[in-house]
């Protein structure tokens, strides 16, 4: 039986000319499917566009919420999709910063995949966390004290990590669960 995610929140983050477009729709699509109410969190200008295999162009997204104005009170998940240029420029945003890091202090779902947990890297929250992502960012994540591993999927007290695109199926399934699941007492930072 599927997760039932009615009356449920989750926010995506993306930045613009940046966010890997499949890694953005899927996770959305998943959490939609199962009931989610889906908010993009992006530049202050109100549109982003996302790229395709880093370097191509994606599609164009409304913003909902402006990075300065989103508050982790409102969501009860976050998803920060990967794509290099985008998880550089997230990651060096203070205001995407800050929220990342106050989920980890409320203990909800946190979910990144591919070059996303640069984000988490940046937000001081990895240390003696389990982890994967796309290979490169190894190094990154064990300088930070995160235990990397090659696997499809990796959670760890609702923190979901995927390395790739085509790990996507077993990261939507996994952060549809964490979601429903709600707070891990294990996840504050």
């Amino acid at each position: 039986m599927a997760a039932d995610l009615r009356g449920k929140k989750v926010a995506f983050l993306i930045a613009d000319k940046g966010t890997e477009d499949i890694e953005l729709v899927e996770p959305m699509r998943a959490v939609l499917e199962a009931g989610a109410e889906t908010v993009i969190v992006g530049p202050p200008e109100g549109k982003a566009r996302t790229n395709n295999h880093d370097l191509e162009p994606g599609s164009e997204y409304d913003v909902d919420v402006a990075y300065p104005d989103a508050r982790e009170s409102d969501y009860d998940a976050v998803v920060i999709p990967g794509g290099t240029v985008g998880a550089d420029r997230l990651r060096l945003n203070d205001d995407v910063v800050r929220f990342m890091r106050s989920f980890f202090e409320a203990g909800k779902p946190v979910a990144a995949i591919c070059h996303g947990p640069w984000v988490l890297v940046e937000a001081g929250v990895v240390e003696g966390r389990q982890l994967t992502s796309y290979p490169s960012l190894r190094t990154d994540i064990q300088n930070a004290g995160g235990e990397w591993l090659d696997q499809e999927v990796v959670v760890d007290q609702g923190l979901v990590t995927s390395r790739k695109p085509a790990d996507l199926p077993a990261f939507t399934r996994k952060l549809v669960e964490e979601v429903a699941e709600g707070v891990h007492a294990g996840q504050t930072a």
